[in-house]
């Protein structure tokens, strides 16, 4: 096995008072594919910069193999103190090496090396910054977040460029499919220390799940050896003091283990406030067309009808015009040709992908309420502010705080925290994916999946277009834009069927226009076998019975916990404990198997009707 290029052993920092690293190790070999991952706040990028040497720990040993050089993205690159896009790239090369290559890879990504950095928009300028970083071919790449503002082309470009890299790659990224593609070892940082899983990404949460999983068992055994320590206790520690302070030390251990197992990062709760249902069409546009200038249309002769309830995913390359699109679809940009219609009752609400319209200098508190109170309304019910934070792993202290000090995830959290208050039933997500870890992306998907309403979803990330959207509006250059049934990966399938397979990823404004908008291509091709056309007898009857067995297993699993919330039972009465934790655990397994049983039949159910 070679010898690791790089190692971090027992780092330890703590920011204003609060550990953030509590002993984390990471040891990079030659050529691996590693992907550190954890909560937003975990210390990831803190470790990265570590790795680079960009951050002094307060304890802690960093080794670098002699001789090997280190080249480091970070998330907000740095461009100012260059005249040039050229010569910040420049400066990435060390001295004596041919330069060259960086002017290659800026033609490459479309970015012109004698353009003032201040003038490049965020897109361009995190492409610049990849050709300084990759340019160079340093044996070590530590990348944080190197998707982000990035648009699909660009993305599968940097896959391919990177799949080819020789050396080591340590990557952060929210972006679950460049993940599972790059990596062969995972990295989990979580509550400070690193956990090692040697699979990539696409084996995490798997394993992430069973760690969880056996830490809640570890700590429900621990709270039934509390509380036989605590009964015996009761007998008497008077009478046997000195031989027995060792137990009553023992039992404070204990209770310490229990408080730290129970530390774990808690779940963001999302709850959208919905307005009163739309009409049944929610948007019509014909002919649609839009130019700025003398230029080309950025939408041509676009035509499409949104219903209530669908799920649109708009995807296309930076400059292509998804957001024109966007606004001329939802009235607040005028079509030089054609017209769009909404229909009765569209109550709007748009989520910028742009931080820039949270004030710096107002709080938390402030951002929600406006100014006014504590309060804030959520579904017409009043929420105290405190509280609702909480639910967007929000601290209560945090509730004062400016805005200044959140993170960029923490900015994300806090801008969804403010949208999903406001009443609406058309939401239109632009880029929302940015800056939030993978759990609350998790979440996410599940409200989005709950919305009653409609979406219109704009991202580059094609694993969240795949678990939300159900129709795709791809550009096609020129202007046009074509709509296809499925997913991301359902769009790339009929594609590649139609315009035939492409050994390596083209940019989606380099391909053929196709049909127009209102021509949906099928997902599927038919299938000339004699397909079931309706439920069975058995399976309808399930459907039906279904939800009510559901219903009485709700209730038994709410009567179970509330008997188990007595603190004394186990002490009262061990049999009825040990029989209301076995009748909940069998209750919810019962329950899980019910709900997935009801889904599957409904998906099949409307499949059929369809």
């Amino acid at each position: 096995m070679a010898s690791p290029v790089l190692i971090l052993r027992d780092t330890q920092l703590t920011f204003g008072g609060t550990p953030l690293l509590t002993g984390a190790d990471l040891q990079v070999g030659p050529q691996d594919r590693i992907c550190l991952v954890g909560r937003n706040g975990s210390g990831k990028s803190t470790l990265l910069k570590i790795a680079a040497g960009l951050v002094e720990p307060d304890a802690g040993e960093r080794f670098v193999q002699p001789g090997v050089d280190i080249a480091y993205l970070p998330q907000e690159p740095d461009l100012t103190a260059h005249e040039t896009v050229g010569a910040y790239v420049d400066a990435g090369f060390a001295e004596g090496q041919s330069t060259h290559r960086g002017y290659a890879m800026l033609d490459a990504l479309g970015v012109d090396p004698a353009r003032h950095p201040g003038t490049l928009s965020g897109g361009e300028g995190r492409r610049a910054a990849l050709a300084r970083t990759l340019a160079p071919a340093p044996r070590v790449l530590l990348l944080d977040e190197p998707t982000n503002h990035l648009d699909l082309p660009t993305i599968e470009w940097l896959e391919t460029t990177l799949d080819g890299n020789r050396g080591a790659l340590v990557l952060i990224s929210h972006d679950r499919r460049f993940l599972e593609k790059l990596s062969r070892r995972t990295v989990w940082l979580d509550r400070g220390t690193c956990r090692t899983l040697d699979k990539g990404f696409a084996a995490f949460e798997d394993w992430r799940d069973t760690v969880f999983e056996t830490e809640a068992e570890d700590a429900h055994k621990l709270a039934r050896r509390i509380a036989r320590e605590e009964h015996w206790m009761q007998g008497g520690v008077s009478g046997r003091r000195k031989r027995n302070m060792r137990r009553v030390g023992e039992l404070q251990r204990m209770r310490e283990t229990q408080r730290t197992a129970l530390a774990k990062p808690g779940s963001v709760r999302f709850e959208a406030s919905e307005a009163e249902a739309s009409g049944k069409l929610v948007i019509e546009a014909r002919g649609v067309s839009k130019g700025y200038d003398s230029a080309a249309p950025v939408v041509r002769d676009v035509s499409i009808r949104i219903a209530r309830g669908d799920r649109l995913g708009i995807v296309g390359a930076n400059g292509a015009g998804k957001t024109t699109l966007v606004k001329l679809l939802t009235g607040r940009l005028d079509p030089d040709e054609g017209s769009v219609r909404q229909g009765a009752n569209v109550e709007v609400l748009w989520l910028d992908q742009a931080r820039g319209d949270l004030d710096d200098n107002a709080t938390l508190t402030d951002v929600l309420t406006g100014g006014r109170g504590d309060t804030v309304m959520v579904n017409g019910k009043p929420r105290h502010v405190a509280t609702y934070l909480k639910d967007f792993l929000f601290l209560p202290e945090q509730a004062r705080s400016p805005v200044s000090a959140l993170s960029g995830g923490e900015r994300a959290r806090l801008l969804l925290a403010r949208a999903l208050a406001l009443p609406s039933n058309l939401m239109v997500l632009d880029e929302p994916t940015n800056d939030l870890d993978l759990e609350t992306l998790d979440l996410l998907q599940e409200l989005l999946a709950d919305y009653a309403g409609t979406l219109i979803i704009v991202s580059h990330d094609r694993d969240f277009l795949d678990r939300t959207c159900q129709s795709i509006l791809a550009n096609d250059g020129d202007g046009g834009w074509t709509q296809f049934a499925g997913g991301y990966s359902d769009m790339r399938a009929q594609r590649d069927a139609r315009d035939g397979e492409r050994e390596t990823p083209q940019p989606m404004q380099s391909e053929p226009r196709p049909r127009t908008a209102t021509q949906s291509e099928p997902a599927k091709p038919a299938r000339p076998q004699r397909q079931q056309t309706k439920l069975s007898f058995k399976d309808k009857h399930a459907l039906e019975t279904l939800p009510a067995r559901i219903e009485a297993l709700e209730t038994d699993i709410a009567r179970h916990s509330e008997t188990l919330a007595d603190t004394n039972l186990f002490s009262r009465d061990p049999a009825a404990f040990e029989a209301a934790t076995t009748a909940l655990t069998k209750a919810q397994t019962e329950l899980a198997n019910a709900e997935e049983q009801w889904l599957e039949l409904e998906m099949r159910r409307e499949e059929l009707e369809g």
